[in-house]
């Protein structure tokens, strides 16, 4: 498994041109499936998502049941839930490349292993990656997780099936190296999540999940998933082919947008 830390001259096309000069042809064009995470939505890939577009690829936003203006009942909400919505985005295209993001990651293997003959790539971003049986609560109590302030702040109600994060730690937690208005629009938004995906095993196999190739990228600044978490994760799992590390929280797609962008256009080419 090869560990790949972005270049300055990365770093620096992105920041002053907004996208990295990769010309795409349509030989090359990809659909590519953001999948947010939990206390999230869909729009949280928005400025990641033109500069995929301008480079000629499809880009699928989901937005999970439950997240954003959607309003499905939280006590409805299951992990197949979540796939069911993923897999109507994808339909009947192939060659998909799948990004999960935080939850989204056991969101995109679990749809992975229901439809693994049109996944072409799996790609976490900050995110957990399971093994057979594993759920996220297990995941986030590990002890490599002991930096995460998740614990700390998040406050379940048992009345509605959901759970939120308090707002005070929100910023701490998700978004300390975002702009300002981000990370307002952030605290102001905020709603509950579906507790039900979160103690849910996920279902996979080396037939189905296990053959398809899997990139990870580190959040390494990350205090909802702790980098030494997200370590362990990669290092039990045989699949990863390759990781990048960027030095971000764990919304890097607010912070720094364009290397976001950049690795994803490197993966789809």
């Amino acid at each position: 498994m090869k560990t790949t830390f972005l270049t300055i001259a990365i770093c620096v096309i992105t920041i002053f041109t907004g996208y990295p000069q990769t010309k795409t042809t349509n030989k090359m064009k990809q659909t590519i499936v953001l999948v947010h995470g939990a206390w999230l939505d869909a729009s949280c890939w928005d400025k990641v998502v033109p500069i995929l577009k301008a480079a000629g690829h499809e880009v699928i936003n989901v937005n999970l049941p439950g997240h954003g203006s959607d309003n499905t009942p939280y006590a409805t909400i299951t992990m197949q839930t979540y796939v069911d919505a993923v897999k109507q985005a994808i339909g009947k295209r192939t060659n998909v490349i799948l990004v999960g993001h935080s939850m989204g990651g056991l969101v995109v293997s679990q749809t992975a292993e229901q439809m693994s003959g049109q996944i072409s790539k799996l790609i976490y971003l900050g995110a957990f990656l399971p093994k057979n049986g594993e759920t996220l609560l297990g995941l986030s109590g590990q002890p490599e997780n002991k930096e995460s302030l998740l614990a700390t702040y998040f406050r379940p109600d048992e009345k509605t099936s959901s759970g939120t994060i308090a707002k005070e730690g929100l910023r701490e937690t998700f978004a300390a190296d975002a702009p300002e208005d981000i990370a307002t629009r952030l605290v102001a938004n905020h709603k509950p999540d579906a507790m039900a995906p979160f103690v849910t095993p996920v279902s996979l196999t080396d037939a189905n999940f296990g053959r398809i190739t899997k990139t990870y990228i580190y959040t390494t600044n990350d205090k909802a998933i702790a980098y030494a978490m997200q370590e362990r994760m990669v290092h039990d799992n045989a699949g990863i082919v390759k990781a990048y590390a960027i030095p971000s929280s764990h919304t890097p797609f607010f912070s720094m947008p364009g290397i976001v962008a950049s690795i994803l256009l490197q993966e789809a080419n």
